[in-house]
């Protein structure tokens, strides 16, 4: 059974998907800062300087100041403003690598066109030709 592991932990696939995944999950570091400390500020400022990861919906009978007050008081709180946050993350991480994917296609060589198969019988001309071949062999 370990060497079966082995064979399978050792196969192309397995690494490629292995290196992707510590790939993304540095890319997604990235691509979070970009989000979060580059573009949201920016849409912070012109939507009246919302900060989207603090917008919550208190569910207790107290008023909160701000979610990190709610969240230490223990208040149950609908973080929908975190839900936003993250949702613009995806969709900026899945544009930015739909280019990246879209710029390596275009690096990649294309594969040579797979050669004409050969046709599977002589065609109906042929089988004539070979008829009148043969017919003019036997004259001589």
């Amino acid at each position: 059974m370990l060497k079966e592991f082995k064979e399978f932990a050792m196969k192309g696939n397995v690494l490629d998907m292995a290196i992707g995944v510590i790939m993304g999950g540095a890319f997604g570091k990235i691509v979070s800062s970009l989000v979060s400390d580059v573009l949201m500020p920016p849409i912070g400022l012109l939507t009246g300087g919302v900060d989207f990861s603090s917008l919550f919906l208190n569910l207790s009978g107290t008023p909160q100041a701000s979610l990190t007050a709610a969240k230490a008081a223990g208040a149950p709180t609908i973080n929908y403003g975190v839900f936003l946050q993250a949702t613009f993350d995806f969709i900026i991480i899945a544009f930015v690598i739909f280019l990246l994917v879209k710029q390596m296609n275009r690096f990649k060589k294309e594969a040579p066109p797979a050669p004409p198969a050969p046709p599977a019988g002589p065609t109906n001309e042929e089988k004539l030709l070979m008829e009148i071949r043969d017919a003019l062999k036997g004259r001589h």
